[in-house]
């Protein structure tokens, strides 16, 4: 039989074992720790409430995007996040509804399934294009040739850009060398278009084209100042250097273009040629006469004094240049302009840069595709080729190019097809590609927000943290407010990009301004019955209708840009609510305070003398003490002596009686009369010129 006796000792447990069938007996240690002493808390300190101690989550640490695209296939997914089948199909048994995807070819046309294997899988989803390995492998965009691949490399005649400010004589020197008189064809004496024309000079060719100088045509100053060889800068020898010069001059030198400077209107009495060197020179044109190597050229474009000069210096810049191209082999040339006509559909200006461009010729522009069916010269004649460095009107086109476009020939409409489709799956990668980056900044956001506010909920403990307010809306309600719906069609594509390039920095939030719709050529029946639905109004830029629109459509044709804005100014201001304006009609100073009985109350008058404009009884009156307003209201009673009035006059005495009877006057108080008007408000808007 065994007994236990137990020995507590500091730590230890000293159990004494008896064996008595044997008369032995031993003794055994066994370590235990030692005891934890925890100081009680205070009856206070039980009280306070006890803060919710919530244990440590875990961080789920997600890794490097993943590219996914819509049907991927289960072996699709695996590759991309660089797992295998089997850890994308142990994936999908915590997700539901994908018991019908077990194979590698299963194609799972559900995109939350993706996104929800890439998020279990510890990587963030980045929309992308789903690779084609024959497209990469056997598919090739066509571009343009490198000069060392020239079959026929010849002599080409120059392409010149006019380049300058507004007004200052670049369509009137334009006027001179084709002896012509396009200037009295520019509404409001502006270029609004890139005009491209070739000049013969004795033996030699020259190509033009003419830019517009107004602030809103910068893109078309741009692309003219990248389709040349050669910029003359006209400056007016009155006005110097000025804003849209400085422009074209970096322009200039942003697309490594020689520029010779033309000083025009040096018939003026106010001409300063050396002063207009000097700004030349400042603004980083080294002209010859300072040591430079810029040609300067003094001319009058409106007498024709010193152009045949201006014409030698173009010729001798060109010989330097040594300017050559290849007049056999696929045609290369760039859009100068595109637009639609009534009679004549769709058809674009072309400068010929490369290659003999003949009828029947297919051509890729970016993603639009044209049979040549007839071209035509700056004149309107019929051509049946253009070599390089000639300007020509192409049609043909079955969507209409933008201006800048590099065209292409090719061999077939086949290939032409799948070129264009191929870019255009490029612009929808890249679109997709720019609205998930601007999704996931806004989930980003979202979850810092969240974050903020559940850390706030857990430090409050027990205690329920106040509403802050209405939960806010996950779907925004449109807004409500005055806003203006516009459709606006052109003449010429470059028009139209000036336009929504002005339009685009429109910014005001007092009334909504919204295109509903903008393209290319006269007002059709569609975008009639657009206006109609959305109530827009039509703004035509140098275009024509169609049909005569029914009344409740209105219709703005306009020739000049900065009049179209102004116009869109004032539809703006008129949906904009009326505000209020404060008009004084007169002051008057409290001589005396005098409490009069009405009833059993005593009610207080003011005596007071009018000493600007004059008093209305139908209007408010706004009592000042020292700097502090009083009162703000209207009157009971304007007296003067015994009799009620409704006006004072200057310096005439008065009593006044408030309608509020518990104000008290002070000798020295002014009272204000004034009246508020309605006045209809406008809005701030800076379209850059």
């Amino acid at each position: 039989m065994t007994s236990f006796q137990k020995c507590v000792g500091f730590g230890r447990i000293f159990p004494l074992v008896i064996l008595r069938n044997h008369n032995v007996a031993s003794r055994r240690c066994i370590h235990g720790s030692s005891v934890l002493y925890k100081k009680r808390k205070t009856r206070e300190e039980r009280k306070l409430p006890k803060a919710i101690v919530y244990s440590p989550k875990s961080k789920w640490k997600q890794g490097e995007p993943v590219d996914v695209w819509k049907r991927m296939t289960v072996a699709e997914v695996a590759n991309t996040l660089g797992k295998d089948v089997g850890h994308v199909l142990e994936v999908m048994s915590f997700i539901d509804n994908t018991e019908q995807y077990r194979k590698d070819r299963d194609v799972i046309d559900n995109f939350k399934v993706i996104e929800e294997i890439v998020k279990k899988s510890g990587h963030r989803c980045r929309m992308a294009s789903k690779p084609t390995e024959t497209e990469e492998k056997s598919f090739k965009d066509v571009g343009r040739r490198n000069p060392s691949d020239y079959v026929d490399p010849r002599p080409r005649p120059p392409v010149v850009t006019i380049m300058g400010h507004v007004d200052h004589g670049k369509t009137t020197l334009l006027d001179t060398l084709r002896q012509s008189s396009i200037v009295e064809q520019e509404f409001g004496g502006i270029t609004q278009h890139i005009g491209a024309f070739s000049v013969v000079i004795g033996k030699d060719k020259l190509t033009f084209l003419d830019t517009p100088g107004h602030a809103a045509f910068i893109s078309m100053r741009s692309r003219g100042a990248h389709s040349t060889d050669i910029v003359v800068l006209v400056v007016a020898a009155d006005d110097g250097v000025m804003e849209q010069t400085v422009e074209s001059i970096n322009l200039a030198k942003e697309a490594n273009v020689p520029i010779i400077a033309a000083i025009n209107k040096i018939d003026k009495p106010q001409a300063d040629v050396e002063r207009a060197k000097r700004m030349l020179t400042q603004h980083g044109v080294q002209v010859e006469d300072h040591g430079g190597d810029v040609q300067v050229v003094p001319i009058s474009a409106l007498k024709g004094t010193n152009v045949d000069t201006l014409m030698e210096a173009i010729l001798v810049q060109a010989e330097l240049m040594e300017l050559k191209s290849d007049y056999s082999g696929p045609v290369e040339g760039v859009v100068i302009e595109s637009s639609t006509d009534t009679h004549r559909g769709k058809l674009c200006t072309v400068l010929v840069q490369c290659g003999t461009l003949k009828k029947g010729a297919i051509l890729i522009a970016g993603t639009s595709v044209c049979r040549v069916r007839a071209m035509f010269n700056d004149k309107g004649t019929p051509v049946q080729e253009a070599t390089p460095s000639t300007p020509v009107e192409v049609l043909g086109w079955k969507e209409l190019p933008s201006a800048g476009d590099i065209i292409i020939q090719v061999s077939s409409e086949k290939e032409a097809s799948q070129i264009a489709e191929h870019r255009l799956q490029k612009e929808q990668e890249k679109k997709a590609e720019d609205e998930f980056t601007v999704i996931d900044k806004k989930m980003k956001e979202e979850y810092a927000k969240y974050r903020e506010r559940l850390e706030a909920r857990r430090k409050l403990g027990k205690w329920r943290m106040k509403p802050t307010g209405p939960r806010e809306k996950e779907i925004k309600e449109v807004d409500s407010g005055p806003r203006l719906n516009i459709i606006v069609k052109g003449d010429v594509d470059g028009s139209m990009e000036a336009i929504l390039d002005v339009l685009e920095t429109y910014d005001n939030p007092k009334c909504r301004l919204d295109i509903v719709h903008y393209g290319v050529g006269p007002v059709s029946k569609n975008d009639i019955t657009l206006a109609e639905s959305f109530n827009a109004v039509i703004y035509t830029f140098n275009t024509k209708l169609l049909e005569t629109p029914p009344d409740d459509v209105v219709v703005k044709n306009h020739n000049v840009i900065y009049r179209l804005v102004d116009d869109i100014k004032d539809e703006i201001n008129k949906r904009l609510p009326q505000i209020d304006v404060e008009e004084t009609i007169g002051e008057c100073n409290v001589l005396q305070e005098f409490l009069i009985n009405e009833g059993k109350n005593k009610v207080p008058v003011a005596g007071c003398r009018c000493v600007k404009g004059s008093l209305k009884k139908s209007g408010r009156f706004r009592l000042i003490r020292g700097q502090e307003v009083i009162y703000d209201g209207t009157l009971s009673s304007l007296r003067h002596l015994k009799d009620e009035v409704d006006s004072i006059k200057k310096d005439l005495e008065c009593g006044i009686r408030l309608s509020d009877t518990s104000v008290r006057f002070q000798q020295g108080d002014t009272l204000v009369c004034y009246k508020i008007n309605k006045v209809g408000d406008a809005i701030v808007w800076d379209p850059g010129f």
